[in-house]
Protein backbone atom coordinates (compact mmCIF):
# COMPACT_ATOMS: atom_id res chain seq x y z
CA UNK A 1 0.00 0.00 0.00
CA UNK A 2 1.18 3.80 -0.55
CA UNK A 3 2.18 5.13 2.56
CA UNK A 4 2.37 9.09 1.55
CA UNK A 5 -0.60 11.60 3.14
CA UNK A 6 1.27 14.47 2.45
CA UNK A 7 0.94 14.43 -0.94
CA UNK A 8 -2.91 12.90 -1.44
CA UNK A 9 -2.72 13.01 -5.23
CA UNK A 10 0.67 11.04 -5.66
CA UNK A 11 -0.90 8.29 -2.97
CA UNK A 12 -4.38 7.98 -4.90
CA UNK A 13 -2.15 8.07 -8.49
CA UNK A 14 -0.66 5.18 -6.81
CA UNK A 15 -3.97 3.05 -6.04
CA UNK A 16 -4.80 3.83 -9.40
CA UNK A 17 -2.07 2.46 -11.48
CA UNK A 18 -2.49 -0.39 -9.04
CA UNK A 19 -5.52 -0.95 -9.71
CA UNK A 20 -4.39 -0.59 -13.34
CA UNK A 21 -2.08 -3.50 -13.14
CA UNK A 22 -4.30 -5.64 -10.82
CA UNK A 23 -1.99 -5.91 -8.22
CA UNK A 24 -4.50 -4.72 -5.30
CA UNK A 25 -5.96 -7.10 -3.02
CA UNK A 26 -9.76 -7.42 -3.11
CA UNK A 27 -10.58 -5.01 -0.49
CA UNK A 28 -8.79 -2.34 -1.82
CA UNK A 29 -9.64 -2.68 -5.50
CA UNK A 30 -13.54 -2.37 -4.60
CA UNK A 31 -12.77 0.52 -2.80
CA UNK A 32 -11.12 2.22 -5.88
CA UNK A 33 -13.58 0.92 -8.19
CA UNK A 34 -16.19 2.39 -6.14
CA UNK A 35 -14.40 5.69 -6.19
CA UNK A 36 -14.05 5.56 -9.85
CA UNK A 37 -18.17 4.99 -9.76
CA UNK A 38 -18.06 8.25 -7.97
CA UNK A 39 -15.77 10.12 -9.65
CA UNK A 40 -15.24 10.17 -13.39
CA UNK A 41 -12.91 12.10 -13.90
CA UNK A 42 -10.08 9.37 -12.91
CA UNK A 43 -11.58 6.56 -14.95
CA UNK A 44 -9.25 8.13 -17.94
CA UNK A 45 -5.94 7.71 -16.10
CA UNK A 46 -6.86 3.99 -15.35
CA UNK A 47 -8.36 3.35 -18.74
CA UNK A 48 -5.02 4.62 -20.29
CA UNK A 49 -3.22 2.77 -18.21
CA UNK A 50 -5.23 -0.66 -19.34
CA UNK A 51 -4.68 0.20 -22.32
CA UNK A 52 -1.32 -0.68 -22.30
CA UNK A 53 0.45 -4.00 -21.06
CA UNK A 54 3.30 -4.15 -18.51
CA UNK A 55 5.63 -4.69 -21.13
CA UNK A 56 4.42 -1.46 -22.81
CA UNK A 57 4.49 0.25 -19.17
CA UNK A 58 8.06 -0.81 -18.78
CA UNK A 59 8.82 0.66 -22.27
CA UNK A 60 7.76 3.97 -21.20
CA UNK A 61 11.00 6.55 -19.43
CA UNK A 62 10.14 6.72 -15.60
CA UNK A 63 9.05 9.63 -14.40
CA UNK A 64 7.24 10.83 -11.28
CA UNK A 65 3.87 8.92 -10.98
CA UNK A 66 2.35 12.50 -9.74
CA UNK A 67 3.02 13.57 -13.41
CA UNK A 68 -0.34 12.55 -14.88
CA UNK A 69 -0.22 14.47 -17.24
CA UNK A 70 3.04 13.59 -19.40
CA UNK A 71 2.17 9.67 -18.05
CA UNK A 72 -1.03 9.76 -20.28
CA UNK A 73 1.37 11.72 -23.50
CA UNK A 74 3.81 8.42 -23.08
CA UNK A 75 1.37 5.87 -23.09
CA UNK A 76 -0.91 7.24 -25.89
CA UNK A 77 2.79 7.69 -27.60
CA UNK A 78 2.49 3.89 -28.04
CA UNK A 79 0.11 3.96 -30.22
CA UNK A 80 -3.41 5.46 -31.00
CA UNK A 81 -5.26 5.86 -28.10
CA UNK A 82 -9.17 6.44 -30.62
CA UNK A 83 -8.50 3.06 -31.65
CA UNK A 84 -8.28 1.25 -28.78
CA UNK A 85 -11.55 1.11 -26.58
CA UNK A 86 -11.58 1.26 -22.95
CA UNK A 87 -12.07 -1.69 -20.83
CA UNK A 88 -12.62 -3.10 -17.22
CA UNK A 89 -14.77 -1.51 -14.11
CA UNK A 90 -13.21 1.53 -14.69
CA UNK A 91 -14.48 1.63 -18.59
CA UNK A 92 -17.99 0.06 -17.85
CA UNK A 93 -18.64 1.96 -14.70
CA UNK A 94 -21.21 5.16 -14.91
CA UNK A 95 -21.26 7.79 -12.42
CA UNK A 96 -23.05 7.38 -9.24
CA UNK A 97 -26.85 8.87 -9.54
CA UNK A 98 -27.87 6.98 -6.65
CA UNK A 99 -28.87 8.39 -3.38
CA UNK A 100 -26.28 8.82 -0.66
CA UNK A 101 -27.62 6.21 1.33
CA UNK A 102 -26.92 3.76 -1.34
CA UNK A 103 -23.06 2.46 -1.73
CA UNK A 104 -21.99 2.59 -4.92
CA UNK A 105 -22.40 -0.66 -6.54
CA UNK A 106 -18.77 -1.73 -6.25
CA UNK A 107 -19.47 -2.03 -2.36
CA UNK A 108 -23.04 -2.21 -2.24
CA UNK A 109 -22.97 -6.11 -2.01
CA UNK A 110 -21.97 -4.89 1.80
CA UNK A 111 -25.00 -3.52 2.12
CA UNK A 112 -27.44 -4.53 -0.06
CA UNK A 113 -30.71 -2.12 2.01
CA UNK A 114 -28.44 0.60 1.98
CA UNK A 115 -26.74 2.59 4.85
CA UNK A 116 -30.02 2.58 7.05
CA UNK A 117 -29.69 -1.05 7.35
CA UNK A 118 -26.03 -0.86 8.89
CA UNK A 119 -25.58 -2.30 12.39
CA UNK A 120 -23.73 0.31 13.80
CA UNK A 121 -21.69 0.06 16.96
CA UNK A 122 -21.37 3.77 18.75
CA UNK A 123 -18.21 4.77 20.00
CA UNK A 124 -18.68 8.08 20.83
CA UNK A 125 -21.73 10.14 21.01
CA UNK A 126 -20.22 11.43 17.68
CA UNK A 127 -18.86 8.80 16.34
CA UNK A 128 -20.07 4.85 15.32
CA UNK A 129 -18.74 2.31 13.00
CA UNK A 130 -20.07 -0.69 11.33
CA UNK A 131 -17.54 -3.81 10.46
CA UNK A 132 -18.39 -4.87 7.09
CA UNK A 133 -15.42 -7.59 6.37
CA UNK A 134 -12.29 -8.77 6.98
CA UNK A 135 -9.95 -10.80 4.59
CA UNK A 136 -6.30 -10.72 3.37
CA UNK A 137 -5.73 -8.85 6.43
CA UNK A 138 -7.71 -6.28 6.21
CA UNK A 139 -10.67 -4.51 8.25
CA UNK A 140 -13.63 -2.77 6.33
CA UNK A 141 -15.41 -0.56 8.01
CA UNK A 142 -18.61 1.72 7.84
CA UNK A 143 -17.51 5.22 9.68
CA UNK A 144 -20.28 7.70 10.75
CA UNK A 145 -19.09 11.22 11.80
CA UNK A 146 -22.09 13.90 13.28
CA UNK A 147 -21.59 17.11 11.89
CA UNK A 148 -19.27 19.58 13.19
CA UNK A 149 -17.51 16.65 15.14
CA UNK A 150 -13.77 15.70 15.18
CA UNK A 151 -12.39 11.72 15.26
CA UNK A 152 -10.00 11.50 18.20
CA UNK A 153 -6.19 12.59 17.22
CA UNK A 154 -4.57 9.27 16.33
CA UNK A 155 -2.08 7.30 14.49
CA UNK A 156 -2.16 3.79 12.51
CA UNK A 157 -0.03 0.73 12.80
CA UNK A 158 -0.10 0.22 9.01
CA UNK A 159 -2.44 1.71 6.13
CA UNK A 160 -5.32 3.38 6.47
CA UNK A 161 -7.62 3.52 2.42
CA UNK A 162 -10.78 5.97 3.25
CA UNK A 163 -13.66 6.91 0.95
CA UNK A 164 -15.88 9.41 1.35
CA UNK A 165 -19.57 8.37 0.53
CA UNK A 166 -21.22 11.48 2.04
CA UNK A 167 -20.47 14.42 3.86
CA UNK A 168 -16.77 15.44 3.98
CA UNK A 169 -13.72 16.03 6.24
CA UNK A 170 -10.99 18.32 6.40
CA UNK A 171 -7.71 16.66 8.00
CA UNK A 172 -4.99 19.48 8.53
CA UNK A 173 -4.57 21.19 5.31
CA UNK A 174 -6.34 18.60 3.41
CA UNK A 175 -10.22 18.70 2.37
CA UNK A 176 -12.11 15.17 1.27
CA UNK A 177 -15.38 15.51 -0.28
CA UNK A 178 -17.61 13.00 -1.55
CA UNK A 179 -15.85 10.31 -4.15
CA UNK A 180 -12.42 10.88 -2.36
CA UNK A 181 -9.51 8.86 -1.25
CA UNK A 182 -7.60 9.63 1.53
CA UNK A 183 -4.26 7.22 2.53
CA UNK A 184 -3.26 7.16 6.23
CA UNK A 185 -0.18 5.92 7.88
CA UNK A 186 2.48 5.40 10.80
CA UNK A 187 3.67 8.58 10.00
CA UNK A 188 0.62 10.49 10.19
CA UNK A 189 -0.85 11.76 13.75
CA UNK A 190 -4.20 13.40 12.61
CA UNK A 191 -7.37 14.86 14.23
CA UNK A 192 -10.13 14.58 11.21
CA UNK A 193 -13.05 17.02 11.48
CA UNK A 194 -16.63 16.44 9.59
CA UNK A 195 -17.97 19.12 7.52
CA UNK A 196 -20.30 21.79 9.77
CA UNK A 197 -23.11 21.12 7.35
CA UNK A 198 -23.45 17.48 6.87
CA UNK A 199 -22.79 14.32 8.99
CA UNK A 200 -19.74 12.25 7.24
CA UNK A 201 -20.19 8.72 6.35
CA UNK A 202 -17.11 6.97 5.11
CA UNK A 203 -15.92 3.60 3.84
CA UNK A 204 -12.96 2.58 5.36
CA UNK A 205 -9.75 -0.40 5.06
CA UNK A 206 -6.99 -0.64 7.60
CA UNK A 207 -4.43 -2.94 7.26
CA UNK A 208 -3.37 -2.64 11.57
CA UNK A 209 -5.37 -1.38 14.61
CA UNK A 210 -5.22 2.89 14.82
CA UNK A 211 -3.60 4.13 17.94
CA UNK A 212 -5.89 7.31 19.82
CA UNK A 213 -2.85 9.74 20.91
CA UNK A 214 -4.55 12.87 22.49
CA UNK A 215 -5.80 12.77 26.05
CA UNK A 216 -9.63 12.26 25.82
CA UNK A 217 -8.75 9.78 22.67
CA UNK A 218 -6.49 8.21 25.76
CA UNK A 219 -9.30 7.99 28.20
CA UNK A 220 -11.70 6.62 25.60
CA UNK A 221 -9.29 4.22 24.20
CA UNK A 222 -10.48 1.12 25.73
CA UNK A 223 -14.47 1.78 25.26
CA UNK A 224 -13.08 2.22 21.16
CA UNK A 225 -11.44 -0.91 21.26
CA UNK A 226 -14.63 -2.74 22.09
Amino acid sequence: MPTSHIQQTDAVDTLLAEYAAGTLPLPVRRIVEAHLEMTPGNRRFVEALEMVGGAELEAIEPMPLADRDAILAAIFAQGDAATVPGHGAAAQATPDARPADALPSALSHYLPGGVATAKWRRLLPSLKECQLDEQDGMVTKLVWVRRGAAIPSHTHHGTEITLVLSGGFTDGPHHAARGDIVVADDSVDHRPIADADEDCICIAITDAPLRLTGPIGRLFAPLMRG
